[in-house]
């Protein structure tokens, strides 16, 4: 049972057996860009776990957050803080034959699209550039991708990317600047499209439960979603280094099982004994995914659907910490 901040964390970063094989198949110091968001912390601390002690973890960040790099500090990761569009400041970063790439922007696209665009194209620019001798993994999102019917089995990773929106369209140029660089300077790469990584404190799980809790409507408009424990998004980033390739490979990341949201919002209410208040009818389009080749590479995921909604309410119930980022999995339009 997951009862605090310090135990979600710990559970959040501890690298499976699988995962230990592939840092045991892979050489070379690990660097973390953009690693100060959602995922990065607990990510750079699964790498500093699953790598002998002579292997460098680096994380590169703003680091805005007050106490962010000390607290990566203490659990032996090397944060740096960095402005990734300072051409001059990422000349100087450590090389690294492993880059995880997970700097982007996404909030905020429809008051200031141009920044969205320079931080999800001009920045993979910049560090395509410079990384050019290491492997990288893209983080991406399954966004890419326009809406799929509910009727299908999800988009696949070679179907035609058109999405809605600037910061879909951004996501877009980011896996095309990467694939650009990585033709030219022979760089192995990944586009990791993830979709969508929860913890107990964000999520899609975590915006259904604290709406239920708190008497707000669940819209159900996008009727169904896929999620993933971000514990085992963060292994899965973090094997695929030893899957990169030139030109780069495309991996749908996510759970296999389709949610959902109407019944999730029933399943909340139960848990929390709160009848929830329901909007909107299903769309026949959602954002869905076939992941079935992430699964055939990887393997299965540690944590499960129910696993995930249960220990959702329990944080939620017992009033557990929210990050205040809704994922606004709800929009259709692509404006977030």
């Amino acid at each position: 049972m997951i009862d605090s901040l310090a135990n979600l964390e710990d559970r959040l970063s501890q690298p499976p057996p699988s995962l230990m094989e592939t840092m045991r198949a892979i050489d070379g110091d690990i660097l973390v860009l953009g690693a100060g968001g959602k995922m990065g912390p607990t990510l750079a601390r699964m790498a500093r776990r699953a790598c002998a002690p002579s292997r460098r973890v680096i994380a590169i960040s703003r680091f805005s957050v007050e106490g962010a790099a000390d607290d990566l500090r203490a659990h032996g990761i090397e944060p740096i803080a960095c402005d990734l569009l300072d051409r001059d400041a990422v000349a100087r970063l450590p090389d690294a034959p492993n880059v995880i790439f997970m700097a982007g922007q996404k909030f905020g696209t429809s008051d200031s699209p141009e920044l969205t665009w320079v931080m999800n194209t001009l920045v993979p620019a910049i560090v395509a550039e410079r990384y050019t001798k290491s492997r990288i993994v893209v983080f991406s999102t399954g966004c890419v991708y326009p809406l799929a019917p509910v009727s299908g089995p999800g988009s696949h990773e070679d179907d035609l990317l058109g999405p809605p929106g600037d910061y879909a369209n951004s996501c877009v140029g980011r896996e095309r600047v990467f694939t650009h660089f990585s033709k030219l300077n022979g760089t192995p790469a990944l586009l990791f499209r993830l979709s969508y990584a929860i913890d107990l404190r964000y999520g899609v799980l975590h915006d259904v439960a604290r709406k239920v809790a708190s008497g707000e409507p669940v819209d159900v408009t996008m009727g169904y979603a896929h999620v993933i424990w971000q514990g085992d998004a963060n292994a899965r980033a973090l094997q695929c280094l030893a899957h990169t390739a030139t030109p780069p490979v495309a991996l749908n990341v996510t759970g296999r099982e389709r949610v959902s949201i109407r019944d999730l919002a029933r399943h909340f209410g139960k848990l929390l004994g709160r009848a929830p208040i329901i909007t909107g009818e299903e769309a026949p389009t959602a954002w869905l995914f076939d992941a079935a080749r992430s699964f055939e590479l990887l393997g299965p995921v540690s944590v499960s659907l129910d696993e995930m909604i249960e220990a959702t309410a329990r944080w939620v119930q017992h009033g557990g910490a929210s990050l205040g980022k809704p994922t606004h999995f709800e929009t259709r339009d692509g404006q977030f």
